[in-house]
């Protein structure tokens, strides 16, 4: 079942409760239980394969050289076995931020894998290397990758459909951030606080401008998601750890709405799937 929730500003004062918060609302749904329906295990598995291929089709081009060369430098990270990287030997690993940052630069590179557009622009398939990575690392089975990619999909095609980015010149992953946060929380069975507290780092530490689109593009171009998936995955790691993020994120005085987006007297109606739960 589909449910709106109306997002709008809020003034400090009045003390916006959590549950009413949109990245509450996100990591509600990254916690509920459901199970993935066949069909869309079917598509998510066609989604990891076209992932893997362009990857593959891009892996000599200087961006993934420099990005791998990068996740190499780097051990695996405690807690975990650690991650591959696309097209490298299997016993080769590192940690899984820097498997998501390269395997994303090289998924992104030719940007030909799929996309989504409504309100806003996106490739929702940028969501599966962070995911993927941490589900190396913690030795999760293909339910859970599975269930976790499911939420990335669901939490940034939501996102999209509501609130636009582009016109405010603000770059599109700012809504992968927070995705890959879900489906990272949902991949690892966290709960609902620590995806909330995930969700709203990751958004914080990933909206920038669209520059690196227009006049002289550069390399960052591909950077960019891949950026935004090692940001989810380190931002999981901290609320893991009892950190926590400027709130309410969206709906802030101070927030990305306010000051970002269409202002203080912004309203959006963001739709998505009613947790069995609530």
């Amino acid at each position: 079942m589909t449910v709106t929730h109306h997002v709008r500003v809020h003034a400090s004062s009045e003390n916006l409760a959590r549950e009413d918060q949109l990245a509450w609302k996100i990591a509600e749904v990254a916690a509920d239980q459901v199970e993935v329906e066949q069909p869309v295990v079917d598509m998510i598995v066609n989604r990891i394969i076209d992932n893997a291929a362009v990857a593959a089709a891009s892996l000599a081009r200087a961006p993934i050289v420099a990005a791998r060369a990068q996740a190499f430098s780097h051990p695996v990270s405690a807690g975990g076995v650690g991650a591959n990287l696309f097209g490298t030997p299997l016993d080769r690993r590192t940690s899984p931020e820097w498997a998501a940052w390269a395997n994303g630069v090289a998924v992104r590179e030719l940007d030909y894998h799929d996309t989504f557009l409504a309100a806003e622009y996106s490739h929702p398939g940028d969501n599966i290397p962070p995911i993927l990575a941490v589900a190396q690392h913690t030795g999760k089975d293909g339910r859970a990758l599975v269930r976790g990619i499911a939420t990335g999909y669901e939490i940034q095609m939501d996102l999209v459909r509501a609130i636009c980015l582009h016109k405010h010149k603000i770059d599109h992953v700012a809504h992968l951030g927070p995705s890959a946060a879900a489906g990272i929380g949902t991949l690892l069975g966290l709960d609902v606080e620590t995806i909330y507290q995930a969700v709203g780092q990751a958004l914080h530490t990933t909206t920038a401008t669209r520059q690196s689109r227009k006049g002289e593009i550069s390399t960052w171009k591909a950077h960019a998601p891949a950026f935004a998936g090692k940001m989810a995955v380190e931002a999981v790691d901290r609320a893991m750890r009892g950190q926590t993020s400027p709130a309410p994120i969206y709906e802030g005085e101070d927030g990305v709405i306010a000051w970002m987006l269409d202002g203080k007297d912004a309203a959006y109606e963001a739709q998505g799937p009613r947790p069995l739960g609530c």
